[in-house]
């Protein structure tokens, strides 16, 4: 079931009403900071192509691919890479030039989503600490890999990722999740299942217990 929104910022329960078998579960509203935080502690996020939607489309997928900080898997050829010091990592340095490179490396794909208008939104969440980058850098002060998510208590809602060198995403990765574990972070929403994060670690549960981990008290 697809629902439209209205100017009220609220969502159905997707409990009782479940989504699309492809996660779709509502279009409409808008991208403002409280719509936002409402959709992500529902574990509900904006996705759709920017140049072929006017309207903005939200998912909710019941089956629900994370990593749980202490699963990340960091293998053989990542551990020789990381001992070699190539590369320097950071947190919330330049949120701007991430979501900028996020957008800037698909941006010409056919379904590209991630547009001026999420930029705009996703850069004002950061902005009142809602949203947060990691940062990989060179030895040149180049930055060369990075990713960029919600935060919100204990969970990280990841939205997008880019490299520039060989496993640079990887190590933004990485060093996201050991925050994660030193800090009491309970788990990183990849949102959709991809080679890429399943060989980090990543792995399906349910909704039910997605959303129990979400609102669980940190």
């Amino acid at each position: 079931m697809v629902f439209q929104l209205s100017d009220r910022i609220a969502f159905p329960n997707p409990l009782v009403y479940e989504p699309e078998p492809s996660g779709l579960f509502a279009v409409g509203g808008d991208l403002s900071v409280d719509r936002l935080l409402l959709a992500y502690q529902n574990g509900i996020f904006p996705w759709y192509s920017f140049r072929d939607w006017d309207e903005i489309h939200w998912y909710c997928p019941m089956d629900r691919f994370v990593i749980f900080p202490d699963e990340i898997h960091i293998s053989h050829s990542m551990r020789t890479l990381m001992r070699k010091d190539l590369y320097h990592v950071t947190v919330n340095q330049c949120f701007d030039d991430v979501i900028e490179a996020c957008s800037a490396l698909r941006i010409e794909e056919e379904g590209a989503w991630l547009g001026k208008d999420m930029i705009d939104a996703y850069t004002e969440l950061h902005r009142q600490g809602f949203a947060a980058s990691v940062e990989v850098w060179d030895k040149q002060k180049q930055l060369v890999g990075g990713l960029y998510g919600v935060a919100i208590g204990a969970c990280f809602f990841g939205e997008s990722m880019f490299s520039r060198v060989s496993n640079g995403s990887k190590l933004a990765l990485i060093r996201l999740a050991h925050i994660m574990q030193q800090t009491g972070g309970r788990i990183i929403d990849c949102q959709f299942e991809t080679p890429h994060l399943k060989s980090m670690g990543g792995r399906h549960i349910s909704y039910k217990e997605y959303i129990r981990l979400v609102r669980a008290p940190h």
